[in-house]
């Protein structure tokens, strides 16, 4: 047994219903995106989907607002010993790697997708007859220009890799750097540059998801690529559209730190919301340089 030198008090939470709260506004985040996905694809202009998915992001962003009220109010209050810091380091760690088995199970699908399904489909190998879309059917990537674009409908053109992308690429690069440089201004304890590269950071989050906004009006309006524009369609914006919706998490986040840095929050040593976030926006960054990679360069 330890002894009274070194034992330390592990801080246990009153019993709350937030969790339930957030299990609530996830399952009506996931289900009224689903309903507004499918009537996206299906052509209907208005979608009760929509309702239930701005519903159940209220609920979830003020559970989880309320949640992290509470933790930084423990943290501030000195609640906290180092083995639950510790706890909160090997949290987040799993998180970030959940978030890359989800990202890697999208990656699987299209990797899977381009080398062995549309081969299948010209009648390479076992796996089905040729022709068995339409006559002369040559296995490319990405299907363009269909025979029968009613029956089988496809974008006019690919997205190309050197535009908008392009500049997103560098865009999130520089971010990656710039929360860097805010992280070391706090193990400065320089306030005015922690300040100053976070709100830099958020800046250029903001920046790339209205590029993005940018992109995806003209995929829809002037490319023919939409969510019914086949399996082409269908990846890229699942891939893409998760990925934006990671950075608008994330500069929500950074946000978030931008403010509770202005107020005064975090020293060097005590600091791991900050750190946290910094994670999570590295993961993003990395996550969209594969897709730039994957999807914009070889997928064009």
């Amino acid at each position: 047994m330890a002894n009274d030198a070194t034992y330390e008090t592990y801080y246990v939470p009153h019993d709350s219903k937030l969790p339930i709260f957030a299990s609530m506004g996830i399952f009506l985040t996931v289900f009224g995106l689903g309903h507004w996905l499918n009537d996206m694809t299906a052509g209907a202009e208005s979608s009760v989907g929509t309702w239930i998915f701005a519903a159940g992001g209220l609920v979830l962003g003020g559970t989880l607002f309320a949640w992290f009220s509470s933790v930084i109010e423990e943290n501030h209050a000195k609640l906290y010993s180092q083995q639950m810091n510790r706890s909160f380091v090997w949290a987040m760690s799993w998180f970030i790697f959940s978030e890359v088995m989800f990202f890697s199970a999208f990656f699987g699908g299209l990797f899977y997708i381009r080398m062995f399904v549309v081969p299948w489909l010209a009648g390479e190998g076992n796996r089905g007859p040729s022709d068995m879309l339409w006559p002369d059917y040559v296995p490319s990537w990405p299907m363009l220009n269909t025979p029968d674009p009613e029956r089988f409908p496809g974008a006019h053109e690919a997205m190309g890799a050197w535009g908008l992308p392009l500049w997103n690429t560098l865009i999130l690069i520089t971010s990656s750097f710039t929360v860097t440089f805010a992280h070391k201004a706090l193990e400065k304890n320089n306030r005015q540059g922690l300040i100053m590269w976070l709100a830099v950071t958020v800046a250029l989050g903001v920046v790339f998801l209205f590029l993005q906004a940018y992109e995806y009006h003209h995929a829809y309006t002037e490319m023919g690529l939409t969510l019914n524009a086949g399996i082409y369609g269908t990846t890229f914006f699942m891939l893409t559209g998760f990925h934006g919706a990671h950075v608008t998490i994330g500069t929500f986040m950074l946000f978030i730190m931008l403010l509770r840095s202005i107020k005064g929050h975090f020293k060097h040593d005590d600091c791991f919301g900050f750190e946290a976030t910094a994670w999570y926006w590295h993961f993003v960054d990395v996550v969209w340089i594969a897709l730039f990679v994957f999807v914009y360069i070889l997928g064009s």
